[in-house]
């Protein structure tokens, strides 16, 4: 099923000419009416009128987190301040906050992605749709908020926290979508078991999980307990907030990204040169529609690549691979470099581990090191001493044999590593620490 066929399923020709038609009009935009921009092309001797194709897209100038926050709070709007209706805004932990303007018209575009995401996960008007995405200055609690409503579904505002009035609701209110980040799902899982809740008593049938990067056997874990199917969605604040791609419920192979408002590119996130469809690097995205803060090519530090080929539901717009990461997430130990992905994929493929895990970094003797402290499941947990010892020992030499790095792996009891009602915290960086 498909929410606006038109659109969705516009042959490759004719939507890299809406692009290329979109491009040039953002480029000019951006040119005229935000002067970072403007000074950014005076820097490169381009001017609007030289972008005729769109591999000339490669002349213009990236845009990274670090020049929302130089121009925080309203610097980069392209138009005045009273055409903007709503702003959202990062939490500003790592320095200033990266804030993100929207005209009415930009409002109305999100909400129309949001509902043509829920339509490839499978989602009706019909569903009831259980919304644990933290609501404020956060994207994501409002935007499938209003997703929903544009689809005409019926949606449960919970937000984050009081996880056990929220496996009741979920149960009593007939929740059949779930929506939240990966980690949380798990929470809810555990604190359902807790109270004595059947999880065959709930009727959902979908979740729809993003905000953080999660493995397929993560995917595979969260399907197996809820009895659903798990997709992933993605978006970013400074871009839109979520509804930028999604997983189609036909193969759950790849998100498609809604290319009549966003152009992408992969980049090799050391030199900035863009890759052919099919390798690794990271996500680049410009906003072909957005009028309060169109962005050019914003570097997203997501490690993915792109999918060229067509996708058995019939959209013709790319697909990314699973999100592998974040480039500035990226652990290097001793030289290597390794996601906390790749980590967690060994960990999940484990007997008797469970999904709750952190990576803690020291340094000892100047050189960096890595202990990995994983939760045991009850049965695991109440095994010798002896048996907890050889899954230690087996998990450092798989993670020696595919990873190729040497860590300490500690095994600990069920439910201390601490939960999270948004984003799960997996790295500890105590290098910087005396």
């Amino acid at each position: 099923m498909l929410y606006d066929v038109q659109m969705e399923t516009l042959p490759r020709d004719e939507l890299e000419q809406l692009q290329l038609k979109r491009l040039q009009y953002l480029v000019e935009k951006v040119y005229y009416n935000v002067p970072f921009y403007r000074q950014k092309f005076k820097e490169l001797r381009i001017k609007p009128e030289q972008i005729k194709t769109l591999k000339d897209l490669k002349y213009l100038p990236f845009t990274e987190k670090q020049d929302l926050r130089n121009n925080y709070p309203f610097g980069l709007f392209a138009v005045p301040k009273e055409n903007v209706v709503r702003v959202h805004a990062s939490s500003g932990t790592t320095g200033k906050s990266t804030v993100v303007g929207y005209t009415q018209r930009d409002i109305s575009t999100w909400a129309s992605l949001m509902a043509r995401s829920f339509v490839a996960a499978g989602v009706t008007r019909r569903d009831i749709i259980h919304n644990a995405y933290g609501y404020g200055l956060f994207t994501g609690g409002l935007g499938v908020h209003y997703g929903a409503e544009a689809l005409g579904a019926t949606v449960v505002p919970v937000s984050g926290g009081g996880t056990k009035r929220q496996v009741m609701l979920m149960k009593d209110f007939g929740s059949t979508v779930l929506c939240c980040t990966p980690s949380y799902s798990l929470y809810l899982y555990e604190t359902a078991i807790a109270q004595g809740i059947d999880i065959d008593s709930l009727n959902l049938k979908i979740g729809i999980f993003g905000a953080e990067p999660w493995t397929e056997e993560m995917r595979l874990d969260i399907e197996k307990k809820f009895q659903i199917k798990a997709l992933d969605i993605y978006g970013l604040s400074e871009i839109l907030g979520p509804g930028v791609a999604i997983e189609c419920e036909t193969t759950q192979q790849g998100l498609h990204i809604w290319e009549d408002h966003f152009l992408i590119e992969i980049i090799d996130p050391e030199t900035g040169e863009v890759l052919p469809p099919g390798e690794t690097g990271e996500l680049v995205i410009t906003t072909l529609t957005k009028e309060a803060q169109p962005l050019i090519r914003y570097r997203t530090r997501d490690i993915t690549s792109i999918i060229p080929i067509p996708c058995k539901c019939g959209r013709t717009h790319y697909r990314i691979e699973r999100l592998k990461g974040r480039s500035d997430d990226m652990l290097i130990i001793r030289g290597v470099n390794v996601f906390p992905s790749q980590i967690e994929a060994i960990l999940l493929e484990t007997e008797g581990l469970t999904p709750h895990y952190q990576l803690i970094l020291k340094k000892e003797q100047s050189l960096d090191t890595l202990e990995i402290q994983v939760e045991v499941n009850e049965k695991i947990f109440s095994d010798e001493i002896k048996q907890l010892q050889k899954i230690e020992q087996k998990l450092v030499k798989t993670i020696k044999e595919f990873l190729g790095i040497s860590t300490k792996v500690k095994l600990v009891e069920p439910k201390t590593i601490a939960r999270s009602q948004g984003k799960a915290k997996r790295i500890i960086d105590l290098r910087n620490q005396s």
